[in-house]
C-alpha cells in the first residue's frame, strides 16, 4: 500500500498527538514537522467552513521551504467548533473550557476540520463537517472532566475519544475521526491524487 509515495517524503505539519496517531493508523509513511507558536487567529468570515480552510492554508504558509522542496508533500490541518453561530477554538484556562463545555451542554455544535495538501506541483484544500449532540452534562460533570484531562489543546474544550466523550455525546452525523481533528478517509483521497 502506498507504492507510489516510495520516493516522497510526506509531512504532517501538526503539534496534534491525535492527528499524528490517526494518521499512524493508516500505515502511511510521513513524518511529524511543527513550528511551534503559529498565530491561530482568524479573519471575520462568513461561513464557519472557510475559517477552517483558511486557518489550514495560513499554517501552509509557514511550511513553504518543506513543500517547496521536490517530491515532499505537506498536510496541515486546524478544527473548529461551531455551537449557535459562535466559532469557539482553544481555552487558555479553566473559566473558559468550563463555559466552552457549557455552551455544548445539550445541544448539538459542528466540528470542523480544515486541510491542505501541498506540494511543488500541486495543491488541494477542503473540510469536512460533523454534526455532534453532547446530553445536558452538571457543572461537576464539566469540572471534573477540565480539572482531569485539562482539554486546552482541544477546539471546543472537549476531546471527543475522552472521558466527556464516552458519558456526553449522545450521537454523531459524519466521521468520528473529523472531530478528533483529522477526516483521514478525504485526507488519503486527496493524497492518492499527487501521483
Amino acid at each position: 500500500m502506498f507504492t507510489q509515495f516510495r520516493n516522497t517524503e510526506i509531512i504532517l505539519a501538526s503539534n496534534s498527538p491525535r492527528r499524528r496517531e490517526l494518521l499512524e493508523l493508516t500505515d502511511l509513511p510521513f513524518k511529524t514537522f511543527v513550528i511551534p507558536d503559529l498565530d491561530e487567529d482568524f479573519p471575520t468570515l462568513e461561513e464557519a467552513e472557510l475559517v477552517a480552510k483558511w486557518l489550514a492554508k495560513s499554517k501552509m504558509k509557514a511550511y513553504k521551504t518543506l513543500w517547496s522542496e521536490p517530491n515532499k508533500i505537506v498536510i496541515t490541518a486546524d478544527t473548529i467548533v461551531v455551537v449557535d453561530d459562535l466559532i469557539l477554538n482553544k481555552s487558555s484556562t479553566k473559566e473558559e473550557a468550563m463555559e466552552m463545555i457549557k455552551s455544548l451542554s445539550g445541544k448539538s455544535h459542528k466540528v470542523i476540520t480544515g486541510v491542505g495538501i501541498k506540494s511543488a506541483e500541486r495543491e488541494a484544500y477542503f473540510d469536512d463537517t460533523t454534526i455532534v449532540e453532547f446530553k445536558k452534562l452538571t457543572d461537576s460533570q464539566i469540572e471534573y472532566y477540565v480539572d482531569k484531562y485539562k482539554p486546552f489543546d482541544k477546539a471546543g474544550s472537549y476531546g471527543i475519544q475522552e472521558w466527556i466523550g464516552l458519558v456526553g455525546i449522545r450521537k454523531i452525523d459524519g466521521s468520528y475521526f473529523n472531530v478528533m481533528g483529522l477526516p483521514v478517509d478525504l485526507v488519503i483521497e486527496e493524497l492518492m491524487k499527487f501521483h
